[in-house]
């Protein structure tokens, strides 16, 4: 004689126990957590190779006459009438968007990108040079600095990417032995090619508009030579280490700025003087 099956007793969440509920409850909660970090971290992960993939195109672009036909918004600088001539590499990418200031690059990393400016710091927060919104941002300078007439000190901002990407890799710095390893940064300007080497590293905060003390991010022209001074051994004092590497009045400098995310600092900062 065959058996039975035994009927599963299915039991009404309201009539279990109230540990068990909790239980129950609890492991859905994080089970949902789980799904929703996975979904992000594969959006994160594919909008970041997107983001890659979009800039190696770019760089593709340099030196060649493809123009897209594209309407673009109005947010670059007004040109200079008297700036000399957009070098060759760049005169395709600046007619596909006129907000391009130049190019830089730092070897052995992911640094390789497009460098824009508009007249608002916000904006290439969350917009690629395409001009389409995206969370990875763009490399951008200060809107107060200029490339022509050039300012002493050009200030380039970018995202520190947990993927690497912008200036997520800018962290190296930290190393002093990266340092000594990868002592320059190339920064061109749609004018003139440009070899910096790193002389200051350190982290800094954004302090209020009225408290007094040296705020790297103003530093952009010094309107004499002690103010210069003043500012350069603000900057070796807050160094993480010395590279023996100064900068007189008169020469150009470069400050790359991204978030700090490992130290009580809110910025990471690597400064560089021109020396080609």
């Amino acid at each position: 004689m065959a058996r039975r099956k035994k009927k599963k007793i299915k039991i009404k969440f309201s009539d279990l126990p109230r540990s068990e509920k909790i239980r129950r409850v609890i492991t859905w909660i994080f089970l949902a957590a789980g799904v929703g970090c996975l979904s992000y971290f594969i959006f994160y992960v594919k909008e970041a190779d997107d983001t890659q993939s979009n800039y190696e195109r770019l760089s593709d672009l340099k030196g060649t006459d493809f123009r897209q036909n594209k309407n673009q918004v109005e947010i670059h600088l007004t040109e200079q009438e008297d700036a000399p001539e957009i070098l060759d590499d760049y005169i395709t990418l600046y007619n596909n968007n006129k907000s391009l200031v130049g190019w830089i690059r730092i070897d052995d990393t992911h640094i390789d990108y497009p460098v824009m400016q508009s007249k608002s710091n916000d904006y290439y927060l969350d917009h690629n040079f395409d001009q389409e919104k995206d969370n990875n941002g763009s490399i951008f300078i200060d809107s107060e600095c200029s490339i022509w007439p050039r300012s002493q000190n050009i200030i380039i901002y970018g995202h520190n990417m947990k993927s690497g990407k912008m200036f997520g890799d800018l962290k190296n710095y930290k190393n002093e032995q990266f340092a000594k390893d990868h002592p320059f940064v190339f920064f061109d300007t749609l004018y003139e090619k440009g070899k910096y080497q790193v002389m200051y590293v350190f982290g800094d905060n954004v302090y209020d508009e009225v408290e007094v003390t040296f705020k790297y991010y103003q530093f952009i022209n010094a309107n004499s030579e002690a103010e210069w001074n003043s500012a350069m051994n603000d900057m070796s004092e807050k160094s993480l280490y010395d590279t023996g590497v100064e900068a007189s009045y008169g020469e150009d400098i470069i400050t790359l700025s991204t978030c700090d995310y490992e130290k009580d600092a809110e910025r990471f900062v690597v400064v560089a003087k021109r020396v080609k």
